[in-house]
């Protein structure tokens, strides 16, 4: 009896010497592994530049669970980006090497363990000088991952767009949730306390000693409500003003998102950023010397019409976009329309 013979690899884009997604002119969106923008996984290429990976961890919640699902339905709502980035000017999988690493697996009963994990993950991928976009997963790991950023950095600005601060201190007693990453981070010096945001956030709090106790920590906060007078472009010049040419690290909660935007996320709170807001200010950052990121809590069982993942995954491309064009770049603007933004620029 003869063996069956496996099917053919795909036709995948090759541009600029780098291996790009799989070509959807040859094999339908639908079909196929579902990596990140259907790109390649990372033992399908030499040496990357840029690698996606899931954390699918979420033992830290506070609320609903669900973002351990979050980094497949990502990659699921991404099939149907394009190689071509014409808000940001650049085709980033010919710029640079982009892979899918797959998943940093993690001890879902013991969040030491896990962020252990996560650590160790982390730095195995970003050896050589590859940067790294995570899609968790819950915030927790955003702790981790921030101390392997140190590791290769320094002390790091932050901006950290959200519809809370992240900045609590225990949960029940446990040190380590998705709402006290960035205390932790401020008490292990892995953040530069002259270049720290938080951007979007909103709601309630449990009284003026979370805004006290984040404020000595160094942060600045930019509202929802901020971002809805001032606009764009305003927030944009103070969010690069703030962080300069220092090694920047992004870390995106999905529920920076009105729930109208992002229903699927385990925290939602009403009045929050729109996709196209989001989306300019990362757009906004060009130029500056993102050193990594992380895209966290997309609970797809709350997601319905898969608004949240369409957006995530969006959110994720342009990060990819800002590492492709680099630190140092010129600031730029989109193909689409006339305008060219000027930020940074007299």
């Amino acid at each position: 009896m003869t063996s069956p013979t496996p099917p053919s690899s795909p036709a995948r884009i090759v541009d600029g010497g780098h291996v790009g997604p799989v070509d959807a002119a040859q094999t339908p969106r639908w079909a196929g592994l579902g990596t990140f923008a259907r790109l390649p996984r990372l033992d399908e290429v030499e040496r990357a530049d840029v690698v996606v990976a899931g954390i699918p961890f979420d033992s830290g919640v506070s609320y609903r669970p669900g973002a351990r699902f979050g980094p497949n339905h990502v990659r699921e709502s991404s099939r149907l980006l394009r190689p071509f980035n014409p808000a940001q000017g650049v085709s980033p999988f010919a710029q640079v090497q982009v892979a899918d690493a797959g998943d940093i697996v993690a001890n879902p009963f013991d969040i030491v363990a896990a962020m252990e994990a996560v650590h160790a993950g982390a730095a195995a991928l970003t050896q050589g000088g590859t940067r790294l976009v995570a899609i968790g997963g819950d915030h927790t790991i955003a702790l981790p991952l921030l101390r392997n950023a140190h590791d290769q950095h320094g002390p790091v600005a932050l901006l950290h767009f959200d519809a809370h601060l992240d900045t609590w201190d225990t949960y029940f007693g446990a040190e380590y949730t998705h709402g006290t990453p960035f205390r932790r981070a401020f008490e292990e010096g892995l953040l530069d306390t002259d270049a720290l945001s938080h951007v979007g956030t909103r709601g309630p709090l449990y009284g003026t000693a979370d805004l006290d106790d984040d404020e000595r920590f160094g942060f600045g906060i930019v509202t929802s409500a901020d971002i809805y007078r001032l606009g764009v472009d305003a927030v944009v010049a103070l969010l690069r003003e703030r962080v300069g040419q220092r090694p920047l690290y992004v870390s995106i909660d999905i529920d920076v998102l009105d729930p109208a935007h992002a229903p699927g996320t385990g925290t939602p709170e009403a009045g929050g950023m729109t996709s196209r807001e989001l989306l300019e200010i990362l757009r906004g950052l060009r130029g500056l010397n993102l050193v990594g990121a992380d895209v966290v809590e997309v609970a797809p069982a709350y997601d319905h019409a898969e608004l949240t993942g369409v957006a995530a995954a969006h959110v994720v491309y342009d990060l990819i976009s800002l590492l492709a064009l680099g630190g140092g770049s010129e600031p730029g603007g989109p193909v689409y329309g006339h305008s060219r933004p000027t930020y940074g620029k007299d």
